[in-house]
């Protein structure tokens, strides 16, 4: 990532991907006047107030606009797969809420609403009915053949309580805390076997460089910020990586474009509006996204 990485605001960033694909809300900011992060030797774990601080500083960003996306499916064996998606980002009195179309590779749409904050909710369109997502399906792909779910949109363990902070260390480079959510009981009556997650926050701008999901053993699940994109005198998301652990199978979400500082009607991002078609921004809001 380069000397890019220092740049932004990796809290809103970070926040953009998850709610896009680890969360899709493409939240942008100018990126701060940085300098270079303290070395490990004089940081310290922080404490009880400074952890609720971070945390709701995370949960607490969001964004307006319009992204369009490819998810690339890598699998260990079989040819690549990509999967072609837009996204509407907003915010209504639950928190951040997000309108996803990816198109498969049979020319079928699916559609998907999600609704983050501490009374979290995704929506999906099945047929010509919308259904709530919920249970183990939230930990079930949002199409076939990508790793992506509903579960690492939505980022609910930012919420769940019990969270411990673990050593100080780096992550691509870059000092960072490990922070430790515990699967709470409604995942852990699921019997999938998620004992926890773990989120490394990047200690200088207080975001997640990296997450795992895990079981008691192993982790099952990484999901990597990999590059960055200016546009303007904004920073954004250009790729993640969702690492299956298990299957060693990989979805590499990538930013195609960009339509920002968008405000779209409180009816796009309502359940029955996913019955409908929404039209993109006009083309000449739409800024495409070069490698």
């Amino acid at each position: 990532m380069g000397s890019s990485f220092r740049k932004f605001t990796p809290a809103l960033v970070w926040r953009a991907f998850f709610v896009c694909a680890a969360g899709c809300r493409l939240a942008l900011a100018a990126p701060p006047s940085g300098s270079q992060p303290p070395p490990l030797v004089q940081l310290q774990r922080p404490n009880a107030a400074e952890v609720g601080q971070i945390l709701d500083r995370f949960r607490n960003s969001g964004w307006f606009g319009y992204i369009e996306f490819d998810l690339h499916a890598l699998p260990r064996r079989g040819d690549e797969t990509v999967y072609h998606g837009r996204l509407w980002g907003g915010r209504d009195d639950e928190g951040p809420v997000s309108r996803i179309e990816v198109v498969d590779q049979h020319g079928a749409t699916h559609r998907f609403l999600l609704q983050n904050g501490q009374h979290a909710a995704v929506w999906r369109l099945n047929g010509d009915k919308v259904e709530r997502v919920a249970g183990s399906a939230l930990f079930d792909p949002l199409i076939p053949g990508v790793e992506v779910t509903a579960f690492d949109m939505q980022m609910p363990y930012l919420y769940w309580p019990g969270v411990k902070v673990g050593a100080v260390t780096r992550i691509r480079g870059r000092p960072a805390y490990e922070f430790v959510f515990p699967a709470p009981p409604s995942i852990s009556d699921l019997q999938l076997g998620i004992a926890l997650v773990r989120a490394y926050f990047d200690a200088q701008f207080s975001a997640p460089v990296q997450t795992e999901l895990a079981d008691a053993q192993r982790v099952l699940k990484t999901t990597s910020l990999l590059d960055l994109k200016k546009v303007g005198e904004q920073w954004i998301p250009k790729s993640f990586d969702i690492r299956n652990e298990v299957t060693r199978d990989k979805t590499r979400f990538e930013v195609t474009a960009v339509a920002l500082n968008l405000r779209f009607p409180p009816t796009v991002f309502t359940p029955t509006a996913l019955t409908q078609p929404v039209a993109p921004p006009a083309a000449d809001r739409i800024v495409p996204i070069g490698q």
